[in-house]
């Protein structure tokens, strides 16, 4: 908890900072811009904020996720024992368990609240993988809840989204003037819109790679910690399978970032994908010191 709000506030500080070098190099009065810095801060955080809040009830109606209120067979039996045991393990709340139907291995954790979250797994996965495979699955997601991942991405997408917002149209000002020969009584013209469309656009696809870095490194631990949950051999294995099966994710846009399998890429595309190639995953695994796997269940 006090990592995840050390990392925000940092984020938040260095944001700030780099906006306010920004607008003394362009010449920019902060005064001017306190307004646009309220509104950025609005719609930045708002969507992020309001996509976490509603990120369970999301998940379930994209993905057709059933709930298991009482197991109707041995197999939900185990799924609901597994997740409580690593629940309690990792120190949180007891996840809502569910299953969704999809043909690929793949499940997911969400939730804007690490004692009240949602494991699910797909009907793939629970035909494919051996129970020590999906055990290792299933501390990965659970490890996901523990470091509190999907908050700590909602607060890093929201101050992306107001870095981006405020620096375009900071810069989108200056340009305008320069273009207008700053007769700032007429307004910003035309072309400042267009500037701020095109600048939103390039400064978004960084932020989106930033966002995206975040979420391979997040993988890393929570792979670390499905190891630790559940034991190194049997997180390798589930990767393994993984790679052996690996197919075009079905998970919707909402909750693909928080699946445990993600897309393929190579060359420039790797710094837009949300998970690491799963054989870097498992060098990762093998190399890591026991401390280290230990340390993925601590946010």
């Amino acid at each position: 908890m006090f990592k995840r709000m050390f990392l925000f506030l940092a984020t938040n500080l260095a944001v700030l900072l780099l906006v306010s070098i920004v607008m003394s190099i362009l010449g920019v009065n902060p005064q001017q811009f306190s307004g646009l810095i309220v509104m950025a801060a609005l719609f930045g955080f708002g969507g992020s904020i309001i996509s976490l809040l509603m990120s369970k009830w999301v998940a379930k109606r994209a993905t057709g996720a059933q709930v298991i209120e009482q197991p109707r067979n041995e197999a939900e039996q185990w799924l609901l024992a597994t997740v409580r045991r690593q629940a309690q393990q990792a120190g949180i709340g007891m996840p809502e368990v569910a299953i969704y139907d999809a043909p690929e291995i793949n499940a997911f954790a969400t939730g804007a609240n690490r004692n009240n979250a949602l494991v699910a797994v797909s009907t793939g996965l629970l035909r494919a993988m051996t129970r020590d495979e999906a055990e290792a699955v299933l501390g990965h997601e659970v490890s996901h809840v523990a470091n509190g991942d999907m908050v700590t991405m909602a607060l890093l997408q929201g101050v992306l989204n107001t870095f981006v917002i405020v620096l375009a149209r900071v810069v989108g000002r200056v340009v305008d003037g320069a273009i207008n020969g700053n007769r700032s009584s007429d307004g910003p013209g035309f072309g400042y819109y267009i500037i701020v469309f095109v600048l939103e656009l390039v400064f978004g696809l960084f932020a989106s790679m930033i966002a995206m870095w975040f979420s391979r490194y997040r993988e890393f631990r929570a792979d670390a910690g499905g190891a630790a949950l559940a034991g190194r051999g049997k997180m390798i294995a589930a990767l393994e399978r993984l790679a052996q099966m690996h197919g075009a994710s079905t998970l919707p846009k909402q909750v693909a970032a928080f699946g445990i399998s993600g897309a393929v890429g190579s060359g420039l595309q790797r710094l837009l994908m949300s998970h690491p190639p799963i054989e870097e995953r498992i060098a990762a695994l093998r190399n890591a010191a026991p401390e280290a796997l230990r340390e993925g269940l601590t946010a």
